[in-house]
């Protein structure tokens, strides 16, 4: 073998050495075959990223004029279902089946399905974007994929865990409407064509920043895991968490970030929310989120190091002790303030 061949290409010469001279034909054929078909794709002539909420989502319109969004574009949006790929009839295929995309992928939602979607609403696209081969769906599917969790939810066919989903879906699609009856009003008055560039991009954003963030997961999953061990509890993916849980977060979390803290947030939720409201959802964006994320970074860190609760606990106090809950008299009031 030529010494002075390197990375992928060593690799490739290698396998090429061990092949027979048919094997080597055959695969030359399949390679220029490949070439073919990749030819034929369609092209990304606009490329995009449209922005929802905190996530980014690729999307394109191709040189037809067809409006993409990428699969895993749609998939970052909803998550995947399960660890399953079911499969969805379709007409368009030649044995009567076709692949169910991820963000479907749930028993839960068939029956919702092929009364939404069209034979070939779901048939996957494929298209060159840059240099690389990219799988789609018409942009036109997502409110249908909407559609089907939601309906799916009024029908209580949802699983508990699958609830975050539809509450995404019902947000997504509200979100969609108002930016929709912009762009008409827009498109009605000539004004699309004054329009600045990602102006309804900016519009959906601020339409979905506070509903969506209600519905993000702020906790990771870590807290719980080792509030489990250190508690003694089994953990399982489709477990409900012991209520008394939330005492302890208040105890870890809450009362060791400010004075006064806990406190004001559930005046807040007690003034602005509901009982399914969580206390992060109060706290504000531009200070207190940051500050929950760094505390829990420290409690995860600390509940690491230990396998008994009351020894994890002691040595959490002497990092972030607990605030009283009423300011001392040598306290500065303004320190009291909820962030």
């Amino acid at each position: 073998m030529d010494n002075n061949i390197h990375g992928k290409a060593r690799g490739g010469a290698a396998r090429a050495a061990k092949m027979t001279e048919s094997q080597r034909k055959e695969h030359s054929l399949k390679m220029v075959a490949a070439k073919k078909e990749r030819a034929l794709l369609p092209r990304s002539a606009y490329p995009g990223q449209l922005e929802i909420g905190d996530m980014t989502i690729p999307c394109c319109v191709l040189e037809d004029g067809r409006r993409i969004i990428s699969e895993a574009g749609i998939t970052a949006i909803l998550g995947v279902t399960g660890g399953k790929t079911y499969r969805l009839r379709n007409k368009a295929t030649k044995d009567g089946q076709g692949p169910m995309p991820l963000f479907l992928a749930s028993k839960a939602l068939e029956p919702f399905i092929g009364e939404t979607f069209s034979d070939t609403d779901l048939s996957v696209i494929e298209y060159i974007d840059g240099a690389k081969i990219t799988r789609g769906y018409d942009a036109k599917i997502l409110p249908k994929v909407c559609e089907v969790w939601l309906r799916a939810n009024e029908e209580k066919a949802l699983q508990p865990s699958q609830l975050i989903k539809a509450k995404k879906a019902e947000i997504l699609i509200r979100g969609l409407a108002y930016v929709g009856i912009i762009a008409l009003v827009d498109e009605a008055t000539g004004y699309q064509y004054e329009r600045p560039r990602k102006e309804l991009e900016e519009q959906l954003r601020k339409f979905l920043s506070e509903s969506l963030r209600k519905w993000v997961r702020t906790f990771p999953s870590d807290y719980f895991k080792h509030l489990c061990r250190l508690r003694g509890v089994e953990l399982r993916e489709d477990m409900k968490l012991p209520q008394y849980f939330g005492h302890l977060t208040n105890n870890l979390v809450y009362r060791r970030m400010a004075p006064g803290l806990l406190k004001r947030l559930k005046e807040r939720k007690s003034e602005r929310g509901s009982a399914g409201n969580k206390l992060n959802q109060w706290l504000s964006l531009d200070y207190g989120v940051p500050e929950l994320l760094v505390h829990l970074g420290i409690v995860i860190a600390v509940m690491k190091q230990h396998t008994d609760y009351g020894q994890f606990e002691r040595a959490l106090e002497n990092i972030a002790p607990i605030y009283p809950e009423e300011p001392g008299l040598f306290d500065n009031p303004d320190d009291w303030v909820s962030r």
